[in-house]
């Protein structure tokens, strides 16, 4: 099992993320959960980026939106970066 954290930058672009698309929280809570039980279920997508987020991965929330986190396998953590759509998380 994964701890899942979520810094103050996280959670104040969620809180502004989930005002404008509270639909999407079941969706969010889904993948927060199955990202904590295994975070290589190929469900979720998980891709490493490059360019200024490399060392970094996403994971998709729906098609059109991201949630970009960082994964330390060897301390079993994700720490979760950033929601929003493709165009926004990949910024």
């Amino acid at each position: 099992m994964y701890a899942i954290v979520t810094p103050l930058q996280f959670l104040r672009q969620a809180r502004k993320f989930f005002k404008k698309h509270p639909d999407l929280r079941p969706c969010f809570a889904e993948v927060v959960g199955d990202l904590q039980k295994d975070p290589f279920q190929q469900h979720l997508e998980l891709h490493a980026l490059s360019g200024k987020l490399a060392g970094c991965y996403a994971v998709s929330l729906t098609y059109s939106y991201r949630i970009t986190l960082t994964l330390m396998v060897s301390e079993k953590e994700i720490i979760l970066l950033d929601i929003g759509s493709h165009d926004e998380v990949y910024r």
